[in-house]
């Protein structure tokens, strides 16, 4: 394995992106000159400046609104996301299309152009290496708000030097996060190395006094992810970017749905980065957290779909979140209409700003969420750590490879599979079966006593007809997929 965690030399680097450029025509663009690429960046406000918004807004005690968007042609996706910033967006995302996601430049190229032909989106995203430098520095300069790539990229290189030389400030994903949960044939160690150029590029532009924002993908799959699981793969790709330079982080949490353990789960998130950061000599980060909406099933009916939004939000600003990531009403029907995008921007930011001053006190069940949250975190990452000889990214490999590290649901073939999981009595996520999963056996009796409890409450075997049950229930308005009861 040639993988290591040490941080890229600058001469690796750069003789690297000589490579990366190459992938496609805009990579020629004279635009990608640092020199030129950070005089750019300097010059930019800083409300366009994502790491200094969210710092700003920790400090604050505010929790950001930020909508999901993109469409694939230039003037309509600046009019998408001047709609979601006069609807009360705090910052601006521009999802990518599948074809960039997966590095198939012609065929987007071909989308985009029949999508300018017949005056309607035929890409699911705006194509940002397609357009290159020029037209994302249109967008920088159409907007208020500070602009982040959010996509699912196994390989996101010359997507990142397109976006942030045009002065998008934030970039999402990681070597785990936009490999495992969205590919299937992509090896995990060619994905991390991948994702170490990307965070080298961050780091490069940190050196340089640029501030730029990384945010790992934390919901994974978005269905059913333990916390423990989630948390553990945000920590991993907060070291691994922290290695190569990055200085701003923002680790996310995708909703489970009980509120004391999404709480718990946030609180348990922020500590154990900071704490896994100084323990392994990472001085002066800036750690902020992110919250997303319900990612699983939707109702379909869209006052139904509002109140999930409406309770989504309570709870992101009640674990004090700095960034909320927002769905719409339409969301069990597809890509939402540019209206219903900006009424889950315009519901979440009502909300959050009502509970703004508001706290959940730590009560004796909120502490013991955390404290098991942390447990399990650090039962996980003690064993990446060890079959990785003390390396990182080797551990995590290996980890994925052994099963020891298992993502549920997720399409990879690099990951067990193995793991299943299911809510308790409380709503909260628990663990059916641990495959392989690197946790002792207070931890599995803990998890398979809280399932019992909710299966015996049933009158039914536990069984993974629990987690069949619970993956639609939500959709259905109830938390917990218990059986209908007999008349």
């Amino acid at each position: 394995m040639n993988l290591v965690n040490k941080k890229l030399t600058e001469e690796e680097f750069l003789e690297q992106r000589k490579e990366v450029l190459k992938a496609w025509p805009t990579g020629n663009d004279e635009d990608l000159d640092f020199e030129r690429a950070i005089d750019y960046l300097k010059k930019l406000p800083e409300h366009k400046n994502f790491a200094l918004v969210l710092n700003r807004a920790k400090a604050d005690n505010d929790t950001l609104i930020q909508p999901r968007a993109g469409v694939p042609v230039l003037e309509e996706h600046i009019k998408l996301l001047n709609y979601l910033e006069d609807s009360g967006a705090d910052c601006l995302p521009s999802t990518i299309d599948s074809y960039t996601r997966q590095n198939r430049y012609n065929e987007a190229q071909k989308g985009l152009e029949e999508s300018i032909s017949l005056k309607r989106a035929l890409l699911n995203g705006f194509p940002v290496v397609n357009h290159g430098v020029q037209n994302c520095k249109k967008v920088t300069e159409s907007v208020n708000r500070p602009l982040e790539a959010r996509h699912g990229t196994p390989d996101a290189r010359l997507l990142s030097e397109i976006i942030h030389a045009a002065g998008w400030t934030s970039n999402e994903g990681g070597g785990i996060s936009y490999n495992i949960p969205y590919a299937k044939n992509v090896p995990l160690e060619v994905s991390i190395r991948n994702w170490q150029y990307v965070d080298r590029l961050v780091g490069y532009y940190e050196d340089r006094g640029v501030k730029i924002n990384r945010e790992p993908f934390g919901p994974l799959t978005g269905t059913l992810v333990p916390p423990s699981i989630s948390n553990s793969v945000m920590i991993i790709e907060a070291l691994l970017a922290a290695e190569q330079g990055v200085k701003n982080i923002t680790v996310g949490y995708g909703m489970g749905g009980n509120l004391i353990q999404d709480v718990a789960a946030v609180h348990a998130l922020y500590d154990q980065t900071i704490e896994y950061l100084e323990y392994y000599g990472y001085k002066g980060m800036e750690i902020s957290t992110v919250f997303h909406q319900w990612m699983g099933g939707f109702p379909a009916d869209e006052s139904e779909a509002m109140a999930l939004i409406s309770y989504s939000s309570s709870v992101a600003a009640l674990s004090k979140a700095t960034k909320l990531i927002t769905k719409s009403p339409h969301e069990s029907v597809g890509i939402p209409t540019m209206e219903a995008n900006g009424l889950g921007v315009k519901a979440s930011k009502f909300i959050v700003n009502m509970l703004k001053d508001q706290s959940i006190s730590e009560s004796e069940d909120l502490l013991l969420e955390m404290e098991q949250i942390k447990k399990e975190v650090k039962s996980l990452l003690e064993v990446v750590y060890q079959v990785g000889e003390g390396d990182l990214a080797v551990g995590t490999v290996r980890a994925f490879e052994q099963g020891l590290l298992d993502i549920p649901f997720a399409p990879s073939r690099y990951n067990a599979g193995k793991v299943f999981p299911a809510r308790d009595n409380d709503g909260r996520i628990r663990i059916l079966d641990f495959g392989n999963l690197a946790m002792d056996e207070d931890i599995k009796a803990f998890h398979y006593g809280k399932i019992k409890a909710r299966a015996d409450s049933e009158n039914r075997e536990v069984s993974f007809q629990l987690t069949v049950d619970d993956i639609y229930s939500v959709s259905k308005g109830k938390l917990i997929g218990r059986p209908l009861r007999k008349q």
